[in-house]
């Protein structure tokens, strides 16, 4: 009993949350075993290992620091002015691949800033709706708070990076409906989409992104070219059928028919080899991963935190939504990672990161709700 009680008194003073670290663990171990069952070059089974173990050094990090100085305004403005300037720079000095400027090349790894500037989004909102939770029904904050995410949405948006804006979009309308913005406000939300919708469509899309919501409404009229992505990923899913083909047995996976399998499509190359259990498993696993994100986010003793403890849902929610749509067939291809899962050290290193962040938040709440 005396061990058990010494190791209980640990876990607490480490302030690590296991049931947020071994939910997202098993999913980078999924994502990692699927990269590796695709060719014999071990290139980005190689390099994912390495980027998930920096991960979860730096979410052990996270879990030992106190986060409350995040609450001051001060703090939050400059981590957010800078990631404004890292946005702006990319146009200067960024690496351009496949038409987006979006890296900056750092030798060893590339940086995708829009990655940290969803967190730092989620941070900015929850700072703005948390001073203004009596208030809440005011429908400036509505305006307001879009100004601040409009700023990382255009700079995102002109990389361009359409799927990392619509991302941003979404983590707005999700905060807001977290925040306790009143229902009937989100009519005037909808009507400034409707028109922001057909400005894009007239005088912003580019042919190409136009061309992926055509393709989603027509999925296989351009399957050759514009909708060979999309086509190829239903093909993999459904191959899959009940028990999959087994851990390297993808054909169009292994056969490198599907495109990017280890980023954009990556739920469809899992979906091939471990089929509908195992896909359903994954799914059950995020689902554990969000509950208990939600359940901490609940927790904890400022109405900021919990802000970014939901937040942090919300993101997530968006991400898992739209590429397992995106791999299915059911939604436009905007190369949205799976959290956790897809290859890729900026959108990792930023999750696990934020992980060890609540984790931190739950262990140091003290006191009631304020």
């Amino acid at each position: 009993m005396s061990a058990w009680n010494s190791l209980k008194s640990l876990v607490i003073r480490t302030k690590i949350d296991w049931l947020l670290f071994a939910p997202a663990i098993l999913i980078s171990l999924a994502g990692l075993i699927t990269m590796d069952s695709f060719s014999g070059s071990q290139y980005f089974f190689v390099r994912q290992s390495i980027w998930i173990l920096i991960s979860i050094v730096l979410f052990f990090v996270a879990s030992t620091i106190d986060w409350r100085f995040l609450r001051r305004t001060r703090v939050l403005v400059t981590i957010f002015a800078f990631v404004i300037f890292l946005l702006l720079l990319l146009f200067v000095v960024g690496h351009v691949a496949k038409g987006a400027e979006s890296w900056f090349h750092l030798g060893f790894f590339a940086l995708q800033p829009s990655d940290p500037a969803k967190f730092i989004t989620i941070l900015m909102l929850a700072k703005y709706f948390s001073r203004r939770h009596i208030e809440i029904a005011n429908i400036r904050h509505i305006l307001v708070s879009g100004a601040y995410a409009f700023f990382i949405f255009i700079l995102v948006f002109f990389e361009p990076d359409f799927g990392g804006a619509m991302t941003i979009f979404f983590l707005w309308i999700g905060m807001l409906l977290v925040s306790g913005i009143p229902r009937r406000h989100f009519a005037v939300v909808a009507g400034i989409c409707l028109v922001l919708v057909g400005f894009l469509w007239m005088f912003v899309f580019k042919p190409y992104q136009k061309a992926r919501i055509i393709n989603f409404i027509h999925p296989l009229e351009n399957i050759h070219s514009t909708g060979y992505n999309a086509y190829q990923s239903t093909i993999a899913v459904g191959s899959g059928q009940i028990m999959g083909k087994g851990i390297g047995q993808g054909s169009q996976s292994k056969l490198l028919f599907l495109p990017e399998f280890q980023t954009d499509f990556i739920f469809a190359a899992f979906a091939e080899e471990w089929g509908f259990v195992g896909s359903v498993i994954l799914l059950l696993i995020f689902s554990i991963l969000l509950f208990r994100i939600i359940d901490n986010a609940n927790n904890v003793s400022s109405n900021f935190e919990a802000l970014f403890g939901l937040g942090l849902a919300v993101l997530f929610i968006i991400h898992i939504l739209i590429h397992v749509g995106m791999n299915m067939g059911f939604l436009p291809v905007t190369g949205i990672t799976l959290p956790f899962m897809s290859y890729g050290g900026s959108h990792l290193v930023t999750e696990w990161f934020a992980l060890g962040i609540l984790s931190s938040m739950k262990m140091n709440s003290l006191g009631p709700r304020v």
